[in-house]
């Protein structure tokens, strides 16, 4: 029996914010994974090494975690006044499985490095030395993202002395502005209510904020769900019941947000939504070992991705949280102390982050105008990425 030898796909591996990926260009795909469908998602679950029963993504570039199990294509955008498309596609670990159904912000402070050195944004635009402003379409959403990538003797400047907790070592600091960052159609609150009673069955009725902002998220009072909003990783991605309830009450979330049609379907929508819950500042000893003060932060946020605790915050989250806050009566706002707030400082289990949101209330309804962060990325890897052709 004779075996075809591996295909070669140019590639980049990226580190963005607090997760790490695979990007690609469009044009570098074979010709059949250059359009959406069974055979592109074919062979990203191969580069990552997905399904993989021993959750470990040892035959793969996967990391084993949803924040290093992510794929990226760029292209040169096919919109107006924009620079590049971003289409990111979030690998399920032990299923044959990638959810494009939201964005990754992390990662986005990687599209507008990878865009200028790749081609895809035009030279005029670029500054020898500066900042790049990369004009990014997020294909998923539909939603602009706009990059403040530093430059410096007319490449992408990557080191530098901006740290975030989350990333072991410091880099250049990316400025990651989020444009109308509402899901959908722009209605934040999918009820028109800024918190919400969640029926679970056989687990019970919490108080919910469900805001469409970055992604769509959940966020529940910590107490309310038996935690005190200091937990690190371990206190839950341990426990399997508490992971199954989580994900029930994702569930439930999902549908009352109008996301999916049953329960069932839950499970092939894991990327979104978010769950999150919050409680008032508290001092804690961060996963680094780094103490973490009240008195530095505005509010305890911890949030579950792909099913599992996160090891930090997603980028996307943080735009939630960001817009939340800034909306007076939220549970998120709430838990800050309340009132009209431009930004907030949250604590997560790898330390801080400040964020901040422009919200309004026209018509009758709030509206998320942008929300601003720091972020950093760099090039881990390049060159190609090999997979059976099978």
């Amino acid at each position: 029996m004779s075996f075809k030898p591996q295909i070669k796909v140019p590639a980049t591996y990226m580190r963005g914010g607090t997760s790490k990926g695979v990007f690609f260009n469009l044009t570098d795909l074979p010709p059949e994974a250059q359009v959406a469908g069974p055979k592109r998602d074919a062979l990203l679950l191969r580069v990552i090494g997905s399904p993989d029963p021993y959750g470990k993504h040892t035959d793969g570039m996967g990391g084993a975690t949803s924040s290093t199990s992510k794929t990226v294509i760029l292209s040169k955008s096919t919109q107006t006044d924009h620079d590049v498309d971003y289409l990111f596609g979030q690998v399920a670990i032990d299923k044959p499985f990638i959810d494009w159904s939201g964005n990754c912000g992390n990662l986005t402070a990687a599209v507008g490095s990878f865009a200028i050195s790749n081609g895809l944004v035009d030279p005029s635009r670029i500054p020898q030395n500066g900042i790049a402003v990369v004009r990014i379409w997020q294909a998923n959403i539909k939603k602009t993202i706009i990059a403040h990538v530093p430059m410096t003797n007319g490449e992408v400047q990557e080191t530098g002395d901006f740290e975030l907790d989350g990333v072991t070592f410091p880099a250049a600091e990316v400025v990651v502005e989020f444009m109308d960052p509402a899901d959908g159609d722009g209605a934040m609150f999918p009820t028109g209510n800024l918190v919400d009673t969640l029926e679970v069955p056989n687990i019970g009725q919490f108080d919910v904020t469900m805001i469409n902002a970055g992604i769509p998220t959940l966020f529940f009072n910590a107490a309310d769900l038996g935690y005190t909003g200091t937990e690190l990783q371990e206190a839950i991605n341990g426990d399997d019941k508490a992971l199954e309830r989580f994900e029930t009450i994702r569930a439930y979330g999902a549908l009352k947000m109008g996301l999916i049609n049953s329960v069932e379907e839950a499970a092939s929508r894991q990327h979104t939504p978010k769950i999150a819950f919050v409680s008032g500042p508290q001092s804690y000893i961060a996963s680094s070992g780094k103490p973490i003060s009240s008195d530095d932060i505005d509010v305890c946020v911890r949030a579950l991705s792909m099913g599992k605790l996160h090891h930090a915050m997603m980028g996307t989250a943080a735009v939630a949280i960001a817009t939340a806050a800034a909306i007076p009566g939220t549970l998120v706002n709430l838990a800050a102390g309340g009132g009209e707030r431009e930004s907030v400082t949250f604590g997560h289990p790898s330390g801080t982050l400040r964020v901040g949101a422009a919200a309004k209330f026209v018509d009758g309804q709030w509206q998320a105008e942008k929300a601003v962060m720091s972020r950093s990325a760099r090039v881990l890897m390049e060159g190609h990425v090999r997979v059976p052709q099978d």
